[in-house]
């Protein structure tokens, strides 16, 4: 117990002559205890390392974005390419509606492809995708005709009886002439004469 004091520069404790007995160090024991110091440097490490790598990637120019390589060795920035062009409109036009037209009355159902008939007009509404458009409808050879951007049936009223020809021309939002077609058709007589004469004569 003596060699135990003078060793270690204290008094003798009872354990003491227990642990030199079993063949443990008092400071080796009190060493594997306390670990933490290295786990606090290895700790401290993993933060600056994360710290570095963090900078690194901030320092980063904003050109040099993940892409293609150039033909001049540089990183291109990833582009969305633009929209493939559009396919031609087209307008679809069925004969007018059979009783409908018994009656008078001319219904010219319509089917209108890449395009939408929608109330807008002028250059601006060119740069719309998809494209817009509107309807162009003459009526045998008249010097004039009309728009219609309803999207519902052509209706035409009030055609004398007899052989006529609707003209329906797709225009986009700037009047220009996509497609069209015609259609001829012949509208029974249904008093409309008699109603002309009679409000003729008053």
């Amino acid at each position: 117990m003596d060699d135990i004091a003078d060793k270690y520069g204290r008094s003798a404790q009872p354990g003491d002559r227990a642990s030199q007995a079993s063949g443990s160090h008092p400071l080796q024991s009190d060493h594997a205890a306390r670990p933490w110091p290295r786990m606090a440097l290895l700790f401290a490490a993993a933060i600056l390392l994360c710290a570095s790598a963090t900078a690194t990637f901030a320092q980063t120019p904003g050109s040099e974005v993940p892409g293609s390589a150039t033909a001049s060795g540089t990183t291109a920035a990833g582009v969305v390419p633009l929209a493939e062009a559009q396919p031609p409109a087209r307008v679809i036009v069925d004969p007018p509606l059979p009783a409908a037209l018994a009656r008078g009355v001319v219904v010219l159902q319509y089917r209108a492809e890449n395009i939408r008939i929608v109330p807008v007009f002028g250059p601006a509404a060119l740069a719309v995708s998809p494209r817009i458009g509107h309807l162009h409808i003459t009526v045998d050879d008249l010097p004039w005709d009309w728009a219609d951007a309803s999207g519902i049936p052509v209706i035409i009223q009030n055609l004398p009886p007899g052989p006529h020809r609707a003209l329906v021309e797709l225009a986009d939002a700037n009047h220009h002439i996509l497609d069209h077609r015609a259609v001829e058709f012949s509208v029974p007589n249904v008093g409309q004469q008699s109603r002309s004469t009679h409000a003729g004569s008053h």
